[in-house]
């Protein structure tokens, strides 16, 4: 085992930002290198394994560079550079060379990981991107900033917003209000990223001129959407009939992204899932581009990401337990033929 040291040079005025409050970037990164960090005189000493401190100096110097860009340091930046540390590009810095569009407060849109600018770029080049991944990902958001973006710069003269009306687990009954408030909870998802993005007077004078559409995707039947950018959300509730239906009403000059979470159907028990059978059909169709983002491109706060992480080995384990169990069963059934 090769021990060596390293210094680096943070400027002062990015100390705060690199180094967390109370350290605890620092600390983080201690923890997950395996070395020992010290800062004296304005230089940082990096010291342990020589891999390691390779990989501490990459991550550090990246984390300057994004603070430099004017970025703030969170716990999932951090998180992300270390798991990405074994790779040659720099993950961050690559991720965060574009700016979508700006929120209504002036906050940069921009993908924060290299699965997220991949399903941007992706969005940018095809006709129809499918979006899959866990929650927390940035599917939908993303998709709404480039809508919005690809509305204002003129290149649509619409947006259209939809999801499957479907609850999740349980039975809301009768909603209060006419048609529009009955539907309105299930599409908040959708309103709030427009509010966020395009503030909330902007949406509604839009809305109002037809220019902007949210509304469940029973209301797509019969339609031809052409010049729009069309988003379906939470289309993992879809049957094989509606995702169908849904990809056959795109016309002219439209770009379509539909996204989804195969793990979190709301489906009733033995009903196939659209986008389960959109995958399977539409894999080898030019212009349509599968994005598939996982628990790394998480940018909620950490907990999600360890949240996925351990459904995913669940349930890996569990599908491991079913395939064992028939072909127990097959091998059995077959003893029992022999004799």
């Amino acid at each position: 085992m090769e021990l060596t040291q390293q210094l680096l040079d943070i400027p002062i005025e990015h100390m705060s930002n690199v180094f967390g409050k109370f350290d605890a970037w620092l600390k983080q990164i201690e923890k997950y290198l395996q070395v020992t960090m010290v800062v004296r005189d304005g230089s940082l000493k990096i010291m342990g394994e020589d891999k390691n401190v390779e990989a501490a100096q990459k991550v550090l110097t990246e984390l300057l560079a994004m603070s430099q860009r004017g970025n703030d340091i969170t716990e999932q930046t951090v998180t992300y550079a270390l798991e990405m540390c074994g790779c040659r590009k720099n993950p961050l810095l690559e991720a965060d060379s574009e700016v979508i569009c700006h929120t209504v407060q002036g906050k940069p849109v921009k993908p924060k990981t290299l699965g997220q600018k991949d399903y941007v770029d992706q969005i940018r080049d095809k006709m129809i991107v499918f979006g899959i991944g866990p929650a927390g990902t940035g599917k939908t958001y993303l998709a709404m900033a480039m809508a919005i973006t690809a509305f204002k710069n003129e290149e649509v003269s619409r947006i259209i917003l939809t999801r499957p009306a479907i609850e999740a687990g349980e039975k809301l009954g009768f909603l209060p209000g006419d048609l529009q408030s009955k539907i309105d909870p299930y599409l908040r998802p959708l309103y709030d990223a427009l509010y966020q993005i395009m503030g909330a007077e902007s949406f509604i004078k839009n809305q109002e001129k037809g220019l902007i559409e949210v509304a469940p995707l029973a209301y797509m039947r019969g339609r031809t959407l052409d010049n729009a950018f069309i988003i379906l959300d939470e289309a993992q509730n879809t049957t094989p009939a509606q995702m169908k239906m849904f990809l056959t009403r795109i016309g002219f000059g439209s770009k379509v992204v539909v996204t989804g979470d195969a793990s979190q159907k709301d489906l009733a028990p033995g009903v196939k899932s659209g986008l389960d059978v959109a995958m399977r059909v539409l894999k080898n169709v030019d212009d349509i581009a599968f994005c598939k983002l996982t628990s790394q491109d998480v940018v909620r706060h950490p907990l999600v990401q360890k949240i996925v992480k351990a459904y995913d080995e669940y349930e890996s384990a569990q599908q491991r337990k079913e395939k064992n169990a028939r072909q127990n069963k097959k091998e059995s059934r077959g003893r029992r033929n022999d004799n």
